[in-house]
């Protein structure tokens, strides 16, 4: 069997299981694409004329339908901008939309990757600002064991609960804290009870984390310093709760604040 035709018999597979995409890949077609190549350890642009034998793939394939384990969990590898990062149920996918917009931000001297989770915004931030001194943190010991994988020595992982024990001012802090409300949580497909709680639910309006730190960051802030957030399907709840405040959206799901804008307190 050629790698084109597993690739599509898995897809097929897939389809008629009615499987969750959303955790690195967003239809059956890529889903099947990445188990298999990166399951038998080949690159993505491999010769899809290649003949392979599936068999070595079977599990991984009846484990994906059967038990509803995103393929990232499956390979422990997930891909973001690029980037290969190492993961397990102790961590999110990564997946956030603040990874796509490094690019544009002005170069900060110091990043801080709040609720860093696999460490992937802080490698990716490293990446895009090779002079900037990173620190990334977590309140999960293994969200930070996780991390510690894929972040070299110039990251500094520090365990705090949101800027508890977080020490100093930034120019940029990234966050991609949980936002999902608790309804939602309980709507949730299958394939993300794989994925810690913790990381997930943030309350009736899945904002529970997010009013801390636009309470707290403007003291973790340098001057002219920016907070870019996610906030999922929250981004509604988010400008009812701050009718003041001028939130910007460089993503659909993602706002941006400078410090100056930052609301003094709830309900601005």
């Amino acid at each position: 069997m050629t790698l084109q035709e597993l690739i599509g018999k898995t897809e097929k597979r897939f389809k008629a299981a009615r499987l969750h995409y959303g955790h690195g890949t967003e239809n059956a077609r890529d889903e099947a694409a990445f188990l298999v190549l990166r399951g038998l350890g080949l690159p993505f642009d491999a010769d899809l004329r290649r003949a392979v034998a599936p068999g070595k793939l079977e599990s991984l394939i009846r484990r994906r339908i059967e038990q509803r384990i995103p393929a990232a969990y499956l390979l422990r590898e997930a891909w973001l901008d690029g980037q290969c990062f190492y993961v397990d149920e102790r961590v999110i996918v990564p997946r956030s939309h603040i990874a796509f917009l490094l690019k544009d931000l002005p170069s900060p001297r110091t990043v801080l990757d709040l609720c860093t989770g696999s460490g992937c915004l802080a490698v990716l931030a490293a990446r895009a600002f090779p002079r900037a001194r990173i620190t990334a943190s977590d309140v999960s010991a293994d969200a930070l064991a996780v991390a510690r994988k894929n972040v070299g020595k110039r990251i500094r992982l520090v365990r705090s609960y949101l800027f508890e024990k977080l020490e100093g001012r930034f120019d940029l802090i990234l966050t991609n804290p949980p936002y999902v409300p608790t309804a939602s949580m309980k709507r949730l497909p299958g394939e993300y009870g794989w994925e810690p709680a913790l990381a997930l639910g943030a309350g009736r309006d899945g904002l529970d984390a997010v009013h801390r730190i636009l309470e707290q960051a403007r003291r973790h802030l340098s001057s002219k310093g920016i907070l870019l957030c996610e906030v999922g399907e929250a981004r509604r709840a988010l400008e009812k709760a701050y009718p003041r405040v001028r939130f910007a959206w460089p993503a659909e799901s993602v706002f941006r604040l400078e410090r100056g804008e930052l609301p003094a307190q709830r309900g601005e």
